[in-house]
Parts: structure tokens; C-alpha cells; sequence
């Protein structure tokens, strides 16, 4: 067994067994938890306090780094294709659309998203007017990543089979 077949075969298990987290844990916070939030909300007295001091830090811990292993697997599954890939060289032109999808949302994640929560969880001080606007940023990045999830999967699950077989090739 060579070390490429090993690297390839670990790698793509870490770039899938992490991007179902994170997508799962994207889907999450979009289709569950901002409903049950304003539902909470909405309890007298509001009762939402459990799930913003304890779910909901510890989702978007694994959320994170879920998004950073996706993204070095899926770098380690190119290897020396890398550049073909991200320069939309045939034939690898649906994976690097995949992979730009990718990280557009990996920089959301990391850049808009996870600022912004710090701030609706009172992690870092904020006022009430910048929580509100952190709220609505982090929200709207969310939810452009929930929309760009849908094209991604769809590039990134035909590429696998398309350009670069498990076994050979």
C-alpha cells in the first residue's frame, strides 16, 4: 500500500467525514436553531438561554474547525492538482467551482460569521446596537453559505468520481 493511495484514502475520508459536519451543523443552525431561538424568545419568561449559553457555542466550535478540516483534506485530495483546480484547468473545472464555493464559505465562516456570534453570545462586549447588527450579519453570511452549500455539494460530490478515482488512475 503506498503512501498516496493512504494519504488519498485518509484524506477523503477527513474532507467528507468533516464536511457532512459541517454542512449538517449549517443546516442546523439555518432550519433548526433560528426558528427555536425566536420561539424561545417569544416564552414567557423568554426561555432561549440554554441553547445561546450552551448549544449554541459549543456547535459553533465544532462548526469551525469542521469548515478548517474540510478545507486542508480537501487540499491534501488535490495535492499536486491543486493549481489545475483552482485555475478551472480541464478537467477539473466543476471541482474547481466546488472548491471556490468552498472557500467563499470557509472565509464567512471564519471571517464574518464567528466574529459576529462572539458578539450575539456576549463572548466579546458589545452593546445592544451591536449585537442587533452583528445578529443580522452573521445571519445573512449564514444563509449565503446555506444557499452556496447546494452548488457545492453538487460539484463536490460529481468531481470525486469525474476527475480522480479512489483506486488507479
Amino acid at each position: 500500500m503506498s503512501a498516496d493511495f493512504v494519504s488519498l484514502v485518509l484524506g477523503r475520508w477527513l474532507h467528507i467525514l468533516a464536511g457532512v459536519m459541517w454542512i449538517g451543523l449549517l443546516y442546523y443552525f439555518n432550519f433548526v436553531q433560528v426558528d427555536a431561538l425566536k420561539a424561545a424568545a417569544a416564552d414567557e419568561p423568554p426561555s432561549g438561554a440554554g441553547i445561546s449559553r450552551h448549544v449554541a457555542p459549543r456547535a459553533l466550535f465544532y462548526f469551525r474547525y469542521a469548515a478548517l478540516v474540510t478545507v486542508l483534506a480537501g487540499f491534501m485530495i488535490m495535492g499536486p492538482r491543486t493549481m489545475d483546480v483552482l485555475t478551472f484547468h480541464p478537467p477539473y473545472i466543476g471541482l474547481g467551482i466546488g472548491v471556490w464555493l468552498g472557500l467563499i464559505m470557509f472565509v464567512n465562516v471564519w471571517v464574518v460569521i464567528w466574529p459576529n456570534q462572539k458578539k450575539v453570545l456576549g463572548l466579546v462586549a458589545a452593546s445592544d446596537d451591536e449585537k442587533a447588527r452583528a445578529r443580522r450579519t452573521a445571519f445573512l453570511a449564514s444563509r449565503t453559505n446555506t444557499m452556496l452549500s447546494m452548488p457545492l455539494l453538487l460539484f463536490m460530490s460529481t468531481s470525486y468520481t469525474l476527475h480522480r478515482p479512489l483506486f488507479g488512475g
